[in-house]
């Protein structure tokens, strides 16, 4: 196999979780004496470094509220109890959560009406050309303690400047059951993908109780995921970074070659209706749920299953037994020529919306929202290092910490596909392998509707067809 390239993500990723390995929470008081791993200011502290203490906002004189829009379920009771002690600091504004699970089209019903949130976690390209965000580019506050490769990540290409800020790294590949594997013989996860449906039918073989990958198909962003990180990351692995974002913004089909049956959406969808027909995913794909894969897996009914870190908090509140058990591993590679490749890219961002008429409401939650102590508390419910460079916090078991590391380092590190069209979003794509599972297509059916959608969400047919 050619040699592995990884982007210069993995520098920023190698030193944060090398510091974070052994490192715990630094409370309030450790942060006053500066006993603690990272000296913590308190919410008040920081408010009058940052020049908000005191200081009337545009809404000056009246109650403001604010909508936060999201799509993150993992972190909606953290978020809640940080809007909380927000909303308790100060009797100005008030903020409200909303929670859509299928979060990246309501926000399209969101921006065609009236009801525009104020800040949100939905970030698309196709909404960023449509100026549908405000330009963060001069919060310096923020900038200035972010990771370089995390606001790098957060600028937009075309434009160079920032619509959005990420508070977190995340990183997304196949997690394992290590105590079961090891049960089987199986001593390394395969980087080939015949390699790894070898390893699949070998479970399914020793083990025909035991789903070998289970997909929790009923929710189209999870199959969304899918395509975003196999399809999506051969293309990224083999153009790199920066010319995957040319690309893809520039609906280059002559390099993205989406529909083309030798093509990485055609060779992706035969794989996996290859899978189901084997019985090598679990039989209601397009029923199960999350609940449904968490609890599958922690009881040993599943071997495997591919998400974000996450998912981490899931599993261990199903079962915290669990936590040694857990192993981590990129998607092995499934083109010709290709390497394996995984998820490390930003995550946990958030946008102001550019119609808004409270912003310095919005940057003032936003301030108290990126304390050191709320981000600390943050990362460790979304388990996910923070972006932040005085943020450290212990956000995973050191047995994971460790599986990560390996898997940054043996395989093309990939980010998410934001400059996919408005029009055609994740769940979109999700629900289009719904219908693949359903039998409602071919491969080469699905890869043709695929580029469709994708050329009709840019409005019309992309170059080289």
């Amino acid at each position: 196999m050619k040699k592995r390239r990884v982007t210069a993500l993995l520098m920023a990723m190698s030193m944060a979780i090398t510091g974070l390995a052994g490192c715990g929470q630094t409370t309030k008081e450790e942060a006053k004496t500066g006993t603690g791993d990272a000296q913590v200011q308190t919410a008040e502290e920081r408010a009058g470094e940052n020049g908000t203490e005191g200081v009337e906002t545009a809404d000056s004189g009246e109650k403001v509220n604010i909508k936060l829009f999201t799509g993150k379920i993992e972190t909606i009771d953290v978020m809640n109890e940080i809007i909380e002690d927000f909303n308790q600091s100060q009797d100005r504004i008030t903020v409200e959560q909303e929670y859509q699970k299928d979060a990246s089209n309501i926000i399209k019903i969101k921006f065609a009406s009236d009801e525009v949130p104020d800040i949100m976690t939905t970030y698309e390209q196709g909404f960023v050309d449509e100026g549908k965000y405000m330009d963060l580019s001069d919060q310096e506050e923020w900038w200035s303690r972010m990771s370089p490769d995390m606001k790098t990540a957060c600028t937009d290409v075309k434009q160079e400047k920032t619509f959005r800020v990420c508070t977190n790294m995340t990183m997304a590949g196949f997690f394992y059951n290590k105590e079961m594997f090891a049960e089987l013989g199986i001593e390394e996860f395969p980087d080939q993908w015949d390699e790894f449906v070898e390893m699949l039918e070998e479970i399914k073989a020793q083990k025909p109780d035991v789903v070998p990958w289970f997909i929790f198909g009923s929710e189209a962003w999870h199959l969304g995921h899918l395509i975003e990180f196999i399809p999506h990351g051969y293309v990224k692995s083999e153009l790199g970074t920066l010319e995957a974002k040319k690309a893809m913004l520039g609906n280059d089909q002559g390099q993205l070659k989406f529909a083309q049956t030798d093509g990485p959406m055609a060779v992706f969808a035969r794989n996996m209706k290859q899978l189901q027909e084997k019985g090598l995913i679990n039989e209601d794909v397009l029923t199960a749920t999350n609940d449904n894969c968490v609890q599958d897996f922690v009881s040993g009914r599943a071997a495997m299953f591919s998400n974000g870190m996450w998912a981490i908090s899931s599993v261990l509140e199903a079962s915290p037994e669990m936590e040694d058990k857990i192993g981590f591993a990129p998607y092995p590679a499934y083109m010709p020529g290709s390497s394996p490749v995984v998820l490390s890219a930003e995550d946990s961002g958030y946008s102001i919306s550019a119609t808004t008429e409270h912003k310095e409401a919005c940057i003032e939650f936003l301030n108290f929202l990126f304390l050191p102590e709320n981000q600390l508390k943050y990362c460790e419910v979304a388990k996910a290092p923070s972006a932040f460079k005085d943020v450290t916090a212990k956000w995973a078991p050191e047995s994971v910490v460790s599986e990560v590391s390996a898997a940054l380092e043996n395989a093309v590190n990939i980010g998410y596909t934001n400059e996919k069209p408005a029009g055609f979003s994740g769940d979109d794509a999700g629900r289009m392998l719904q219908n693949l599972f359903a039998g409602q297509y071919t491969p080469e059916e699905f890869a043709q509707a695929y580029t469709d959608a994708w050329n009709d969400g840019f409005g019309g047919a992309g170059d080289g067809e």
